[in-house]
Protein backbone atom coordinates (compact mmCIF):
# COMPACT_ATOMS: atom_id res chain seq x y z
CA UNK A 1 0.00 0.00 0.00
CA UNK A 2 1.28 3.47 -0.89
CA UNK A 3 1.99 5.59 2.25
CA UNK A 4 -0.70 8.26 2.81
CA UNK A 5 1.58 11.26 2.14
CA UNK A 6 2.81 9.85 -1.17
CA UNK A 7 -0.71 8.80 -2.16
CA UNK A 8 -1.93 12.33 -1.37
CA UNK A 9 0.77 13.87 -3.58
CA UNK A 10 -0.03 11.48 -6.43
CA UNK A 11 -3.70 12.42 -6.11
CA UNK A 12 -2.78 16.12 -6.37
CA UNK A 13 -1.11 15.38 -9.71
CA UNK A 14 -4.09 13.36 -11.03
CA UNK A 15 -5.98 16.38 -12.26
CA UNK A 16 -9.68 16.29 -12.99
CA UNK A 17 -10.31 16.78 -16.71
CA UNK A 18 -13.06 19.35 -17.26
CA UNK A 19 -12.66 19.67 -21.04
CA UNK A 20 -10.11 18.64 -23.68
CA UNK A 21 -7.67 21.36 -22.61
CA UNK A 22 -9.05 22.28 -19.20
CA UNK A 23 -8.10 20.63 -15.90
CA UNK A 24 -8.76 21.21 -12.21
CA UNK A 25 -6.41 20.47 -9.34
CA UNK A 26 -6.81 20.59 -5.57
CA UNK A 27 -4.33 22.07 -3.09
CA UNK A 28 -2.60 20.73 0.00
CA UNK A 29 -1.67 22.76 3.06
CA UNK A 30 1.91 21.80 3.97
CA UNK A 31 2.42 24.68 6.39
CA UNK A 32 3.18 27.46 3.92
CA UNK A 33 1.10 30.64 4.01
CA UNK A 34 0.06 30.19 0.39
CA UNK A 35 -0.02 27.29 -2.08
CA UNK A 36 3.44 25.71 -2.33
CA UNK A 37 5.03 26.77 -5.62
CA UNK A 38 6.21 23.25 -6.42
CA UNK A 39 2.60 22.05 -6.30
CA UNK A 40 1.48 24.54 -8.97
CA UNK A 41 4.56 23.75 -11.06
CA UNK A 42 3.98 19.99 -10.86
CA UNK A 43 0.27 20.28 -11.60
CA UNK A 44 0.78 22.63 -14.55
CA UNK A 45 3.32 20.22 -16.05
CA UNK A 46 0.92 17.32 -15.43
CA UNK A 47 -1.83 19.24 -17.28
CA UNK A 48 0.46 19.90 -20.26
CA UNK A 49 1.56 16.25 -20.37
CA UNK A 50 -2.08 15.11 -20.53
CA UNK A 51 -2.27 16.74 -23.99
CA UNK A 52 0.95 15.18 -25.37
CA UNK A 53 1.59 11.62 -26.58
CA UNK A 54 4.87 9.88 -27.43
CA UNK A 55 7.04 12.86 -26.46
CA UNK A 56 8.73 13.80 -23.22
CA UNK A 57 9.26 17.14 -21.54
CA UNK A 58 12.75 18.56 -21.99
CA UNK A 59 12.24 22.11 -20.70
CA UNK A 60 9.81 24.39 -18.91
CA UNK A 61 9.77 28.06 -18.03
CA UNK A 62 7.27 29.42 -15.52
CA UNK A 63 6.28 32.62 -13.73
CA UNK A 64 4.56 32.89 -10.36
CA UNK A 65 2.19 35.83 -10.81
CA UNK A 66 0.16 35.79 -7.61
CA UNK A 67 0.10 33.80 -4.37
CA UNK A 68 -2.27 30.82 -4.51
CA UNK A 69 -5.15 30.26 -2.08
CA UNK A 70 -4.76 26.94 -0.27
CA UNK A 71 -8.50 26.70 0.33
CA UNK A 72 -9.54 26.89 -3.35
CA UNK A 73 -9.02 24.60 -6.38
CA UNK A 74 -6.84 25.71 -9.29
CA UNK A 75 -7.96 25.48 -12.92
CA UNK A 76 -5.28 24.81 -15.56
CA UNK A 77 -5.97 25.90 -19.15
CA UNK A 78 -3.67 24.33 -21.76
CA UNK A 79 -2.92 26.00 -25.08
CA UNK A 80 -1.72 23.47 -27.68
CA UNK A 81 0.71 25.97 -29.15
CA UNK A 82 2.51 23.66 -31.59
CA UNK A 83 2.76 20.02 -32.66
CA UNK A 84 5.82 19.71 -34.89
CA UNK A 85 7.61 16.71 -36.33
CA UNK A 86 10.14 16.54 -33.47
CA UNK A 87 8.99 19.03 -30.86
CA UNK A 88 5.70 19.89 -29.19
CA UNK A 89 5.02 23.15 -27.32
CA UNK A 90 2.37 23.84 -24.71
CA UNK A 91 1.36 26.92 -22.71
CA UNK A 92 -0.50 26.55 -19.43
CA UNK A 93 -2.34 29.22 -17.44
CA UNK A 94 -3.28 28.53 -13.82
CA UNK A 95 -6.46 30.34 -12.73
CA UNK A 96 -7.89 30.87 -9.27
CA UNK A 97 -10.80 33.13 -8.32
CA UNK A 98 -10.99 34.28 -11.95
CA UNK A 99 -7.39 35.52 -12.06
CA UNK A 100 -4.10 34.17 -13.44
CA UNK A 101 -1.80 33.13 -10.63
CA UNK A 102 0.84 31.29 -12.70
CA UNK A 103 1.80 30.54 -16.27
CA UNK A 104 4.08 27.97 -17.82
CA UNK A 105 5.59 27.21 -21.22
CA UNK A 106 6.83 23.66 -21.78
CA UNK A 107 8.51 21.89 -24.69
CA UNK A 108 8.41 18.16 -25.46
CA UNK A 109 10.60 16.11 -27.80
CA UNK A 110 10.34 12.72 -29.46
CA UNK A 111 13.20 10.39 -28.40
CA UNK A 112 16.31 11.08 -30.47
CA UNK A 113 20.03 10.18 -30.35
CA UNK A 114 22.67 12.91 -30.27
CA UNK A 115 25.89 14.24 -28.74
CA UNK A 116 26.40 13.47 -25.07
CA UNK A 117 28.44 15.22 -22.36
CA UNK A 118 27.82 16.61 -18.86
CA UNK A 119 29.46 18.29 -15.87
CA UNK A 120 30.67 15.83 -13.25
CA UNK A 121 28.75 15.32 -10.03
CA UNK A 122 30.29 17.03 -6.96
CA UNK A 123 32.41 14.80 -4.75
CA UNK A 124 30.16 14.45 -1.70
CA UNK A 125 29.27 11.65 0.74
CA UNK A 126 26.65 9.18 -0.47
CA UNK A 127 23.09 9.61 0.78
CA UNK A 128 23.24 6.39 2.80
CA UNK A 129 26.29 7.74 4.66
CA UNK A 130 24.44 10.86 5.85
CA UNK A 131 22.23 10.81 8.90
CA UNK A 132 18.66 12.13 8.56
CA UNK A 133 18.23 15.71 9.84
CA UNK A 134 17.76 16.06 13.58
CA UNK A 135 14.52 17.38 15.03
CA UNK A 136 14.33 21.07 15.90
CA UNK A 137 14.46 22.29 19.48
CA UNK A 138 10.85 22.12 20.83
CA UNK A 139 11.39 25.28 22.90
CA UNK A 140 12.29 27.25 19.76
CA UNK A 141 9.40 25.78 17.80
CA UNK A 142 6.94 26.90 20.48
CA UNK A 143 7.88 30.53 19.79
CA UNK A 144 7.00 30.25 16.10
CA UNK A 145 3.63 30.86 14.37
CA UNK A 146 1.50 27.73 14.03
CA UNK A 147 1.79 27.48 10.22
CA UNK A 148 5.58 27.92 10.28
CA UNK A 149 5.84 25.37 13.08
CA UNK A 150 3.90 22.88 10.96
CA UNK A 151 6.21 23.52 8.00
CA UNK A 152 9.29 22.98 10.18
CA UNK A 153 7.98 19.70 11.65
CA UNK A 154 6.34 18.32 8.51
CA UNK A 155 6.88 14.77 7.33
CA UNK A 156 6.31 15.06 3.63
CA UNK A 157 6.38 12.51 0.79
CA UNK A 158 10.04 13.34 0.08
CA UNK A 159 13.03 12.54 2.25
CA UNK A 160 15.82 15.13 2.32
CA UNK A 161 19.39 14.71 3.58
CA UNK A 162 21.53 17.87 3.36
CA UNK A 163 25.22 17.11 2.84
CA UNK A 164 26.17 20.08 5.05
CA UNK A 165 23.16 20.80 7.29
CA UNK A 166 22.42 24.37 8.38
CA UNK A 167 20.54 25.49 11.47
CA UNK A 168 17.65 27.30 9.78
CA UNK A 169 16.53 28.92 13.03
CA UNK A 170 20.00 30.35 13.76
CA UNK A 171 21.67 30.37 10.33
CA UNK A 172 25.39 31.15 10.07
CA UNK A 173 26.87 33.03 7.11
CA UNK A 174 28.11 30.56 4.50
CA UNK A 175 29.14 30.59 0.83
CA UNK A 176 26.12 30.50 -1.54
CA UNK A 177 26.00 26.81 -2.38
CA UNK A 178 24.58 23.59 -0.94
CA UNK A 179 24.04 19.93 -1.83
CA UNK A 180 20.97 17.96 -0.73
CA UNK A 181 20.15 14.31 -1.39
CA UNK A 182 16.44 13.64 -1.83
CA UNK A 183 14.03 10.93 -2.95
CA UNK A 184 10.33 10.11 -2.95
CA UNK A 185 9.71 7.75 -0.05
CA UNK A 186 7.84 5.14 -2.11
CA UNK A 187 8.15 3.33 -5.46
CA UNK A 188 5.89 4.87 -8.11
CA UNK A 189 7.04 3.09 -11.27
CA UNK A 190 8.89 4.18 -14.40
CA UNK A 191 6.33 6.45 -16.09
CA UNK A 192 8.47 9.37 -17.37
CA UNK A 193 5.58 11.85 -17.21
CA UNK A 194 4.79 11.09 -13.56
CA UNK A 195 8.47 11.14 -12.57
CA UNK A 196 8.90 14.50 -14.32
CA UNK A 197 5.93 16.05 -12.51
CA UNK A 198 7.20 14.76 -9.17
CA UNK A 199 10.69 16.12 -9.85
CA UNK A 200 9.23 19.51 -10.80
CA UNK A 201 7.37 19.51 -7.46
CA UNK A 202 10.51 18.64 -5.48
CA UNK A 203 12.75 21.08 -7.38
CA UNK A 204 11.11 24.04 -5.61
CA UNK A 205 12.56 22.92 -2.27
CA UNK A 206 15.98 24.33 -1.26
CA UNK A 207 16.69 26.18 -4.52
CA UNK A 208 16.04 29.86 -3.82
CA UNK A 209 16.91 29.35 -0.16
CA UNK A 210 20.54 29.05 -1.28
CA UNK A 211 20.54 32.80 -1.95
CA UNK A 212 20.21 33.49 1.78
CA UNK A 213 23.38 31.63 2.82
CA UNK A 214 25.92 34.51 2.54
CA UNK A 215 23.67 36.77 4.60
CA UNK A 216 22.97 34.54 7.58
CA UNK A 217 19.20 34.79 7.20
CA UNK A 218 16.41 32.26 6.71
CA UNK A 219 12.81 32.07 5.52
CA UNK A 220 11.92 30.91 9.01
CA UNK A 221 12.85 34.24 10.58
CA UNK A 222 10.01 36.70 11.09
CA UNK A 223 11.72 39.60 9.33
CA UNK A 224 12.51 37.72 6.10
CA UNK A 225 9.99 37.74 3.24
CA UNK A 226 10.66 35.26 0.41
CA UNK A 227 8.65 34.14 -2.63
CA UNK A 228 9.40 32.43 -5.94
CA UNK A 229 9.18 34.75 -8.95
CA UNK A 230 9.98 32.30 -11.73
CA UNK A 231 11.24 28.77 -12.30
CA UNK A 232 13.04 27.15 -15.22
CA UNK A 233 13.86 23.48 -15.63
CA UNK A 234 15.58 21.28 -18.20
CA UNK A 235 15.24 17.49 -18.22
CA UNK A 236 18.32 15.75 -19.64
CA UNK A 237 18.13 12.03 -18.87
CA UNK A 238 15.67 9.50 -17.49
CA UNK A 239 15.61 8.93 -13.72
CA UNK A 240 13.57 7.34 -10.94
CA UNK A 241 12.21 9.78 -8.38
CA UNK A 242 12.16 7.17 -5.59
CA UNK A 243 15.93 6.60 -5.86
CA UNK A 244 18.37 9.07 -4.30
CA UNK A 245 19.03 12.22 -6.34
CA UNK A 246 21.59 14.92 -5.49
CA UNK A 247 20.46 18.55 -5.76
CA UNK A 248 23.56 20.73 -6.12
CA UNK A 249 22.55 24.41 -5.81
CA UNK A 250 24.42 27.71 -6.02
CA UNK A 251 23.52 31.39 -6.07
CA UNK A 252 25.64 33.63 -8.33
CA UNK A 253 23.93 36.89 -7.36
CA UNK A 254 21.48 38.70 -5.08
CA UNK A 255 20.47 42.33 -5.65
CA UNK A 256 17.41 44.60 -5.86
CA UNK A 257 15.43 42.44 -3.38
CA UNK A 258 15.90 39.46 -5.72
CA UNK A 259 18.17 36.44 -5.57
CA UNK A 260 19.14 34.04 -8.37
CA UNK A 261 19.76 30.34 -7.74
CA UNK A 262 20.79 27.50 -10.04
CA UNK A 263 20.61 23.76 -9.52
CA UNK A 264 22.01 20.56 -11.03
CA UNK A 265 20.27 17.26 -10.22
CA UNK A 266 22.26 14.01 -10.42
CA UNK A 267 21.32 10.40 -9.84
CA UNK A 268 23.38 8.07 -7.64
CA UNK A 269 25.39 6.92 -10.66
CA UNK A 270 26.56 10.50 -11.27
CA UNK A 271 24.39 11.13 -14.36
CA UNK A 272 23.10 14.68 -14.71
CA UNK A 273 19.34 14.21 -15.05
CA UNK A 274 18.03 17.79 -14.80
CA UNK A 275 19.00 21.44 -14.34
CA UNK A 276 17.05 24.26 -12.72
CA UNK A 277 17.14 28.03 -12.26
CA UNK A 278 14.98 30.28 -10.13
CA UNK A 279 14.81 33.92 -9.11
CA UNK A 280 13.11 34.74 -5.85
CA UNK A 281 11.98 37.78 -3.92
CA UNK A 282 14.06 38.38 -0.79
CA UNK A 283 13.11 41.25 1.50
CA UNK A 284 14.13 42.15 5.02
CA UNK A 285 11.09 43.75 6.63
CA UNK A 286 10.66 45.63 9.88
CA UNK A 287 8.40 43.88 12.39
CA UNK A 288 7.40 46.91 14.42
Amino acid sequence: MTPPLVAELLQLLRLERLEDNLFRGQSRDIGTKYVFGGQVLGQALAAAQRTVEGRYVHSLHAYFLKAGDIEAPIVYEVDRARDGRSFTARRVIAIQHGEQIFNLAASFQAPEEGLNHQLSMPDVPAADDIRPPEAHDPAQLEKMPVKLRRWMTRRGPFEFRPVYPRDELNPPKRPPYQQVWFRLSEEVGDDPALNASLLAYASDFHLVGTTTFPHGISYYQGNVQMASLDHAMWFHRRFKINDWLLYSCDSPSAQGARGLARGLIYDRQGRLVASTAQEGLIRLVNKA
